[in-house]
């Protein structure tokens, strides 16, 4: 096996004792806690809305407390006390506010109550007092107007007594068979006088070919008459946009076997999504997990879709598991 593909077969065991422990908020199915477990960590409160989301975590992480709410209902007190914790002992406070309000496919309005859910984050943020925080997002937060929601945050992120860093990271350059390109910041607490940095990409990316070797094959969705009209007219790589520019499609895409996959977005139709480069069908549920950088054996609840809307919105596992490596020999050994 390609020993890129580490990720396939990894086991979900926590170390004992962690390296590191974590509070990860907007927890959804478990890909940052999934990364920061193969990084030697350990999560003592996972934070998580959803119920779809906490049901397909719980499957994976049973002895993981979670905190099945909404975050603004938690307080910090109730924080500590289900991780018995003090101000300032946490190694690692995570978080993936929602981002729909920034994302480059959307409507990206700067007044998108979504936007707002950062502010939860850093309430928790000041109050847990953590060595470490990392806070992801989407690239559309630093793209045209969105840019005054992005400074905004990371003027409260310094305000809240952390050395901030912030930086354009891509996912296929850690690891993740798949061009993901997210906006990574890692703040270290000011009294603890180190410099945030952030891990470097070396690893070649992963074609698709190579990423989906052995997965199974089965059709996730119905096909419908545009993509059994358009599947044949495709070259790999091409989208709908591509051929025909007047109409919209620029998320259905046939897949290059040999290039990296495209970016998992969270909602397929029968009409639209990824297409397998040499199969008339769109990508499986075992190869979209593959693609997002997921264990075969790790499980989720619910159908297909579900399935999807999870993977779409996570953290990819193997690409967490870098930064968490770098936290800990970089950042949390100098503590």
């Amino acid at each position: 096996m390609n020993s890129q593909l580490d990720f396939i077969d990894k086991p979900l065991t926590v170390k004992d004792p962690p390296d590191f422990k974590v509070v990860s908020t907007f927890a959804g199915c478990g890909g940052s806690s999934t990364g920061y477990v193969w990084a030697g960590g350990k999560v003592l409160l996972a934070v998580e809305w959803d119920d779809n989301a906490v049901a397909t975590y719980k499957l994976n992480y049973p002895d993981t407390p979670v905190y099945h709410g909404d975050i603004a209902k938690l307080s910090v007190d109730e924080c500590l006390r289900l991780t018995g914790l003090q101000p300032g002992e946490l190694d690692i406070f995570d978080g993936s506010p929602p981002c729909q309000g920034f994302s480059t496919a959307g409507k990206r309005r700067i007044d998108d109550p979504r936007n707002q859910l950062f502010r939860e984050y850093v309430r928790l943020l000041r109050g847990l007092r953590p060595k470490v925080f990392v806070m992801e997002n989407v690239s559309g937060m630093v793209k045209g107007k969105m840019k005054l929601i992005f400074a905004e945050i990371l003027r409260e992120l310094k305000a809240s007594g952390y050395v901030v860093s912030a930086r354009l990271m891509n996912a296929m350059y850690f690891g993740v068979p798949q061009s993901r390109e997210r906006m990574i910041f890692i703040g270290v607490r000011d009294d603890l006088g180190i410099v945030p940095t952030h891990p470097r990409g070396v690893m070649r990316p992963i074609v698709f070919k190579d990423a989906i070797a052995g997965c199974a094959a089965e059709p996730r969705l119905a096909h419908s008459e545009r993509i059994t009209y358009y599947w044949p007219r495709l070259k790999p790589g091409q989208s709908i946009a591509d051929v025909h520019p007047k109409k919209s499609g620029f998320t259905t895409v046939k897949v290059d076997p040999s290039r990296v996959c495209p970016t998992i977005t969270k909602t397929w139709t029968a009409g639209s999504g990824l297409m397998h480069p040499t199969e008339p069908r769109f990508l499986s549920d075992a190869e979209v997990k593959r693609i997002g950088s997921f264990p075969d054996a790790y499980q989720f609840a619910g159908n297909s879709s579900d399935v999807l809307q999870r993977i779409g919105n996570s953290v990819p596992p193997r690409f967490m598991m870098a930064i968490a490596e770098h936290i800990r020999d970089h950042i949390l050994s100098k503590c």
